[in-house]
């Protein structure tokens, strides 16, 4: 997005707000005793409940949330949100829209609520038509100056400066104490990798210290709740390495949140690879304070650094615990718990006249560097031997540093040993001014070596290229193996302190930021609106079939064997964790991890949409947590966010980005839609989500059908007449262009136009869908006749593929957006996809001249069949889909659902193994029950 664009959307967000938040300054007598389903979406107000996601946390630092409306229930912006706690104390609560119907009214919301002392059960939400009583509301207060801004949440106080390397000028606390001072990135790089055959000797490599560089600084949202500051920049050369050269790069995107009555910032840290895999080698990236320490007598100067299940190293930069003299109890109790100590005077004279002798540890550092292990260490000053600390397997995250009176700061990484190698370093505690550097890339680990993992095996021409995939299921093309323009999102905590907390405090703040409370509604009230779709439905535990049981509990294990895979397998790492592997190796009890593209999943039939759609009808955390660690993955390394490639994703493969056929059927933003409504419009994912609206034009550099053309010595693409597949082409491009259209983002007006275009221009083809293969119009969204069928007599070309990313839920998706507005021509060639893509071959040929041939994934397939049945009303059709689910391909009902544990020296480390799964089976089998039981369960 351009700045113009940027603007655009800003301006045309803080419109929507604006015209809601006029509205939201009052508040409503809550609804009591009314139960979700009873609502009368023709009224004039609703109250929905939503309850945290693991039940009360210990914590509310502030939180935002989304919740869905029904269709026409709030049309414009002349509605109210108040909230309320359980007990009927009122809440203030800021809110804006995310996406609105077709017909204008509003779709889903997002929602803010401030820190609060006590932390209730869960919230009443009142949306309503009317307004009533004005209520006191929280205050954040701004000051946007020309060089800086200032925001104060009454808990703590930060400055961003608006130019140079600085993000963080300041934190201080209520007092006005200032604990934290020069917040910037740190990136370290090296320009090769040592060859451990000694053909790259270290003389060679040359070595850079980068910094952050300020582009902008902005506010996309100043209200009474929540304040998000924006700063966008790159890493440059910093002062101290002036001698050094390298060109500016590794652009991010930091996102301050922080919320009204709140002591806490949530930081969420996005940054793009954008150098070449052989020659920029990162070895660090960091988040580095200052920590003011000036006055603060040594014994009071404190150390603490999280260790395993909420345990905690706590020292002090001069220890007098465990000397040979005795200070007295008082002295050492007051030490160890981190308060100021009792006057020096006070103490034994064997201790206080000797201080100078006791060494003062001016650095320490952690270091994780497996998922299983963490090493710490702790030294008096540079030159002089590090001394090791007992270390621990999985460390919490976050450290301290900090003084008795002085105050401090707590920095933490969410998710800290999952995204390894990371690690911690407190250094300079014995000087004036500390230094705390969170590392999400630990120059401790190896250099990040990011090059492709083999030469290309003399694959120098298509034909070879085809030959090896049949081999190793890997598409490799030289050139496509980049990881330049692939990207990552991790998220911060920072939490200033007046005085040293106690470690029970900080293993509270630890546990917060590795599983920040959610809050959510029930499933029940998001099904009710039809907003997240209406190919799902709530299970029925009291009625349900044992046949239908039978399939929830098969749900049920499918999503707790991927969820113990990860980590059975160990799948963490900082480019890995989030994702999982596609298929597994039955001999060596693996999963294919070094096949060709059998290994890491990317995506591959829509896993993301089978995971989401799980948690959508159940509203368990274990599904969500599973699911938002997943999207976060696929969203940011499986896609690339800029250079040639922006736009289209990377298919599976042993490296996330190694695979030559980049497309658009991994990047389709309907993987990301349902994390984006339910969080209240995760930024990052919002950006991401609009970022795809030029991905169609890639289709001018990447040819997705270039291996197999007759003429890819002379294809030259033509902007009016790109060949686009009618599944996996389609189904990206209609979601991005629906997301743009539903969340009215900068472009929503061109997203509408090329929708509707495309419905029109397809409907219009002889034989649909069924055609396989249209000449799309980059411009206008047109499709016309392919190349081969000009005059538009129908042609036959259909794949086990096209469905399978994502095609039947956005297809469900625009029909229900659009209602009587859908092109009718388009609606048929729908309908008749689903009914004939599973019927018998005799059928095919008396519809369309010829049969589709053999074609896999009928499992999948069958809720193509349902929902033909379900629009249908036809009993025979739903027999035939349950058929095909129950008695074709993928998992069999006499499949034995169940995991065996493996020990022994056939394995590495004990597993749980179930060699029968597959994950294109596993994401097929899940979205068929789901859909299949939503719409034809009764015929089960």
């Amino acid at each position: 997005m351009n700045r113009q664009e940027r603007s655009a959307y800003r301006f045309g967000k803080s419109r929507m707000f604006l015209n809601v938040l006029l509205c939201s300054v009052f508040c409503l007598p809550h609804v009591t005793g009314r139960a979700l389903s009873t609502l009368n979406t023709n009224g004039s107000s609703d109250v929905v409940d939503v309850k945290w996601l693991e039940g009360k946390p210990a914590l509310n630092v502030g939180t935002t949330f989304g919740l869905p409306w029904s269709r026409g229930k709030y049309p414009g912006d002349r509605v109210a949100f108040s909230a309320s706690t359980d007990d009927g104390e009122d809440v203030t609560i800021q809110s804006w829209v995310t996406s609105r119907w077709a017909d204008g009214s509003i779709k889903w919301t997002g929602h803010a609520i401030p820190g609060s002392a006590s932390v209730p059960d869960g919230y009443k939400i009142t949306a309503s038509k009317g307004a009533s009583r004005q209520i006191r509301r929280e205050s954040i207060k701004v000051d946007d100056a020309q060089d800086e801004i200032v925001v104060d949440t009454g808990k703590l106080k930060a400055s961003f400066p608006k130019s140079g390397n600085v993000l963080v000028g300041s934190l201080s606390t209520p007092s006005g104490k200032v604990v934290g001072k020069n917040g910037k990135l740190v990136l370290q790089s090296q320009s090769a990798v040592p060859d451990t055959t000694g053909s790259s000797a270290k003389a060679d490599i040359s070595y850079y210290q980068l910094e952050s560089k300020i582009n902008t600084t902005t506010i996309d949202e100043d209200t009474s709740v929540r304040t998000l500051v924006t700063v966008r920049g790159d890493h440059r050369i910093s002062e101290s390495e002036s001698t050094a050269t390298h060109d500016p790069w590794i652009p991010f995107t930091v996102r301050f949140y922080l919320y009204a009555n709140s002591d806490t910032i949530r930081v969420v840290h996005s940054l793009v690879f954008d150098g070449v895999a052989d020659k920029d080698f990162i070895t660090g990236i960091g988040l580095r304070f200052d920590i003011p320490l000036v006055g603060e007598e040594l014994y009071d100067r404190h150390i603490r650094i999280a260790g395993v299940d909420g345990g905690f190293l706590n020292e002090a930069v001069r220890g007098i615990t465990g000397l040979r003299r005795d200070p007295g109890e008082a002295v050492r109790v007051a030490q160890f718990e981190g308060k100021k100590t009792p006057d020096a005077s006070t103490w034994a004279t064997t201790v206080s006249s000797r201080l100078q002798w006791i060494p003062a540890w001016n650095d320490y550092t952690l270091t994780q560097l497996s998922p299983d292990g963490f090493t710490l260490k702790k030294r008096t000053k540079a030159g002089q031997s590090w001394v090791k600390i007992p270390g621990g397997t999985r460390a919490g995250g976050l450290a301290y540093l900090g003084g008795a009176t002085a105050g401090g700061l707590a920095v933490g990484l969410r998710d800290f040993w999952k995204r390894y190698p990371t690690s911690i370093d407190i250094s300079n505690a014995a000087t004036d001014s500390g230094q705390l550097t969170l590392w999400l890339y630990s120059p401790a680990g190896e250099p990040m070596d990011l090059r492709p993992f083999h030469d290309g095996l003399g694959q120098d021409t298509y034909a070879k290229q085809l030959d090896a995939l049949e081999i190793t299921y890997e598409d490799y093309e030289e050139g496509y193996n980049t990881p330049q323009g692939v990207g990552r999102t991790n998220e911060i905590f920072i939490r200033p302190f007046e005085s040293t907390p106690s470690s029970d405090e900080l293993a509270t703040f630890t546990e917060y930021i590795n599983a920040p409370p959610v809050l959510v509604p029930q499933p029940e009230y998001i099904k009710q609106t039809e907003a997240a779709g209406t190919y799902w439905d709530v299970p029925n535990n009291t009625t349900a079939t044992p046949a239908v049981q039978t399939l929830e509990t098969h749900l049920d294990f499918l999503n707790k064997f991927y969820q113990g895979q990860v980590e059975g397998r160990r799948w963490f790492g900082f480019w890995d964790y989030g994702d999982f592997m596609h298929t597994y190796d039955v001999d060596r009890h693996v999963w294919r991890y070094d096949i060709g593209g059998y290994a890491w999943d990317n995506s591959e039939l829509s896993p993301d949409l089978f995971i989401w759609n799980y948690f959508l009808r159940t509203g368990r955390a274990d599904v969500y947590r599973f699911a938002e660690a997943h999207v976060r993955h696929t969203s940011e390394v499986d896609i690339y966010h800029l250079g040639p490639y922006s736009g289209f994703g990377t298919r599976h493969g042993v490296q996330h980005w190694g695979d030559s056929a980049k497309q658009i059927r991994v990047s389709t933003p309907i993987y990301r839609q349902i994390f984006y409504y339910v969080s209240g419009g995760d930024e990052r994912i919002g950006e991401l989500l609009h970022g795809l609206m030029d991905a169609d034009k890639t289709f001018l550099t990447v040819d997705p059908r270039r291996k197999i053309r007759e003429d890819n010595g002379t294809y030259v693409p033509d902007p009016t007449a790109i060949d686009l597949d009618l599944g996996i082409d389609f189904s990206g491009l209609t979601a991005i262009w629906l997301i743009e259209w539903e969340r009215r983002g900068p472009r929503w007006e061109e997203a509408r136009s090329k929708l509707k275009e495309i419905l029109e221009s397809l409907g219009s083809l002889k034989n649909g869908f069924v055609t396989g293969l249209g000449l799309y119009n980059i411009n206008t969204g047109e499709v016309k006749p392919p190349a081969a069928d000009p005059e538009n007599k129908g042609i036959v070309d259909v794949t086990h593929l096209s469905a399978s990313f994502g095609l039947p839920e956005i297809v469900a998706q625009i029909t229900h957006y659009l209602g009587d507005d859908l092109p009718a021509s388009f609606d048929q060639a729908w309908l008749d996809y689903c009914y004939y893509y599973g019927a018998s071959a005799a059928e095919q040929t008396a519809r369309y001249g010829q049969a589709f041939g053999k074609l896999n994934l009928r499992q999948g397939h069958s809720r193509l069949t349902a929902y033909a049945a379900k629009r249908s009303g036809n009993a025979t059709l739903a027999a035939r889909a349950w058929n095909e689910f129950l008695s074709t391909d993928g998992f069999a009902p006499t499949a034995p659902w169940s995991s065996v544990s493996l020990t022994g020296s056939q394995v590495l480390t004990p597993v749980d193994e179930a060699a029968w799964i597959t994950t294109n089976d596993f994401a097929l089998y899940g979205l068929a029950a789901i859909e299949n039981l939503a719409q034809i369960g009764d015929a089960l």
